[in-house]
């Protein structure tokens, strides 16, 4: 098996798992290549297996069959950057916070690589937002798995977004700006700014304003084949782009639109991990000291 590995530093505490995955896959004798950035962390806090070959942004991971992500969600989302169009399934290993995206926690790695060895998975094909624009914006990388934003940069002054859907005119939102979330994305910032949590598969994108001036202006649900554009205005020269962790400061007179993206990311799911579960676990459904005190 033939695997990339990017990631991020992490507590010493998971030092020795991150450990027992690359002994495991020297053991199981697996090709592994390191993101460059993340090798020249790891020579200086594990002890690696010599001969590994190292890759940047842009690289054809050529015969891939998996790349794992180590981290949290944040480092997922940029492994979505390297792999891009090359469709490579992605498992993330939970050394962060919240993961709903990578779910598999940092001590059931050797579980995730029986899985991976006896084929005990599924393909997860998750929809990616594009934005084209009529000057360059995200150096190239123009899709996105969770959202894209559009944000005032200042601490006063709030912006207008006139927003349209396939060219017919929806609404301008007075507010601190305006997202735009896949359905993977519902969980993200779209959530925090009362957007409903949508099902993966379902081929929608979600229209939510953040502070919004008039309260009777609601996250709406539109379909994935639409495409919207943007007018912005504001007191400023420029406002702030985001598509998840990237951003950019962009001049009032850009015109940015975004659409479905033409390839998708496919994620590693495996068989005891599915999203209404992780949606109870992460968001503490269910939880109440009520129901503690009832059953003692």
């Amino acid at each position: 098996m033939r695997i990339a590995i990017l990631g991020k530093p992490f507590n010493e505490s998971t030092a020795p798992f991150i450990q027992m995955l690359f002994d495991e896959l020297l053991r199981r004798k697996a090709e592994v290549l390191l993101v460059e950035h993340f090798q020249l962390y790891l020579k200086n806090t594990l002890n690696l297996p010599t001969g590994i070959q190292t890759f940047t942004r842009g690289d054809k991971l050529e015969d891939v069959d998996v790349v794992l992500s180590i981290g949290g969600d944040g480092t997922l989302l940029d492994t979505v950057t390297y792999v891009g169009e090359q469709q490579i399934p992605i498992l993330g290993i939970n050394t962060g916070r919240l993961g709903f995206l990578a779910t598999i926690p940092y001590d059931s790695i050797n579980v995730a690589l029986d899985a991976l060895d006896k084929g005990h998975y599924t393909l997860d094909d998750r929809a990616l937002i594009r934005v084209d624009s009529d000057q360059e914006v995200f150096d190239g990388i123009n899709f996105g798995l969770n959202e894209f934003s559009l944000l005032k940069r200042d601490s006063s002054a709030m912006i207008v977004v006139h927003t349209y859907i396939d060219g017919e005119y929806l609404n301008s939102y007075w507010a601190d700006g305006l997202v735009v979330a896949t359905p993977t994305g519902s969980t993200g910032y779209s959530l925090s700014t009362g957007g409903p949590l949508v099902l993966p598969q379902t081929n929608n994108f979600v229209i939510s304003p953040v502070c919004p001036h008039n309260l009777n202006v609601r996250p709406m649900i539109v379909s994935d084949r639409s495409v919207i554009s943007f007018e912005v205005e504001g007191r400023s020269s420029s406002y702030l782009a985001s598509l998840d962790s990237r951003s950019k400061p962009v001049d009032m007179n850009v015109q940015l639109a975004v659409r479905r993206e033409d390839f998708v990311a496919r994620l590693v799911k495996l068989h005891h991990v599915n999203f209404l579960s992780t949606l109870r676990s992460k968001l503490n459904w269910g939880l109440d000291k009520r129901n503690n005190m009832m059953g003692s």
